[in-house]
């Protein structure tokens, strides 16, 4: 199943997104009603509350009161940690309960507040957070909750921030104007990017990539997404993976380059590689038919050096590339060292990028990638290679361990 996480800012709107996700189709888990569930009178959970803080937390009915709760957890870090202790394994146990019942190919929305703040965005396929500037936010606290300007800013900094929230976004979900507008939004997202990316996670087969080899000028988050792309990767088999490392042009500041995330996963040896592969594919990661060597050169051509595992994005959203290659290997040194290379010598990073630019001028006119990949791979081995290899003994550079 394709698996969302949706977050937001109190008075963001993610309530609206999460109902809409539902009516379209999405099976819902909200953490909030959950727990709210889970302390209802009778329940294990209320009972562990009143243990904690007493029998004063109960109204005269017998249920939790909520707002004299509040009063005691807010602003104290110690208390909310026993509250969140009660409540929050609670609720995943609940979440799992329907998350078990969804039907195959599900697309399982979970609408989770604290999302970043407590660090699951590496558990989804894609994390969606609905944004509005604070001010918009804050008017909304007044007009729609009766909170005073104070409260309502003591609420927004009680929570993650917004740059905190947007640097763990996928995507994101602008809702400073009209419901009409984030509904639009939400049925976009729907028909041109979960449901397609459902079906290719539901068939282990890579998204689409149309068009041509375009590129784009240098984009200040690549480095950010690929972060969130790499710690996604790893959660998915932390005892295989010793590192995912940002390579390629996207990793080097400055440099234009076509706007894909090339990930090097590093593994012990390719058994390793084979026994991930599953892994991967369930992250959204799949993996890709007859890619199993890059080229090897000159002054080491023993072909098992350059042996790897080739993946690449389910999600039609965001195009990745994951090599896999084992510690060590040839090709894993090569990746890291023309990535280090480029970011620290300004002119063979401006010899790359004026490659780059006359092989997209020759191949402007044929559709696909597949003919400017081919067409610049030469320039690696003939190009590159002694040109890297000696800046590398010059400057003393080495790959790092990852094998102990």
């Amino acid at each position: 199943m394709l698996k969302i996480g949706l977050t937001g800012g109190i008075a963001s709107g993610k309530s609206v997104v999460a109902s809409r996700l539902a009516g379209l189709g999405a099976v819902l888990v909200d953490a909030d009603a959950l727990a709210r569930e889970v302390v209802e009178p009778g329940t294990p959970g209320l009972a562990s509350v009143v243990e904690a803080f007493g029998p004063e937390m109960l109204d005269a009915g017998g249920r939790l009161d909520r707002s004299r709760l509040g009063s005691v957890v807010f602003g104290n870090p110690a208390q909310l940690a026993v509250l969140n202790g009660i409540v929050h394994p609670l609720v995943r146990d609940a979440a799992a309960g329907i998350i078990a019942t969804a039907p195959p190919g599900a697309i399982v929305v979970q609408d989770i507040p604290l999302l970043v703040e407590t660090g699951q965005g590496s558990g989804f396929h894609l994390v969606l957070v609905v944004d509005a500037p604070d001010d918009v936010r804050i008017a909304r606290m007044l007009e729609h909750r009766g909170m005073t300007a104070e409260d309502a800013r003591s609420r927004m900094a009680a929570q993650a921030s917004r740059e905190a929230r947007l640097a763990a976004a996928d995507v994101v979900l602008d809702n400073s104007g009209s419901l009409a507008d984030v509904t639009a939004q939400v049925d976009r997202l729907w028909a041109e990017r979960l449901v397609p990316f459902a079906r290719n996670l539901r068939r282990s087969v890579r998204a689409v990539r149309a068009g041509r080899a375009v590129l784009s000028v240098p984009q200040q988050d690549w480095a950010v997404q690929a972060a969130r792309l790499g710690a996604r990767i790893q959660a998915a088999a932390p005892d295989d993976i010793l590192a995912v490392d940002h390579i390629g042009s996207t990793a080097v500041p400055g440099l234009a380059a076509k706007d894909v995330i090339d990930l090097q996963v590093t593994v012990s040896d390719l058994i390793a590689a084979d026994r991930i592969a599953p892994l991967l594919a369930a992250a959204g990661f799949p993996g890709v038919p007859g890619v199993a060597y890059d080229t090897p050169k000159p002054t080491d051509p023993d072909p098992a050096q350059w042996q790897k595992r080739f993946h690449a994005n389910a999600d039609p959203g965001r195009a990745v590339n994951v090599h896999v290659r084992a510690a060590g290997s040839s090709g894993w040194r090569y990746a890291l060292l023309f990535r280090d290379w480029l970011r620290n010598d300004p002119e063979a990073a401006a010899m790359y990028e004026g490659h780059k630019r006359a092989l997209t001028e020759q191949f402007s006119g044929i559709k696909g990638t597949h003919a400017y990949a081919e067409a610049k791979e030469p320039w690696f081995t003939d190009v590159a290679w002694p040109r890297m290899d000696g800046w590398a003994a010059r400057t003393g550079w080495v790959p790092p361990s990852y094998i102990t």
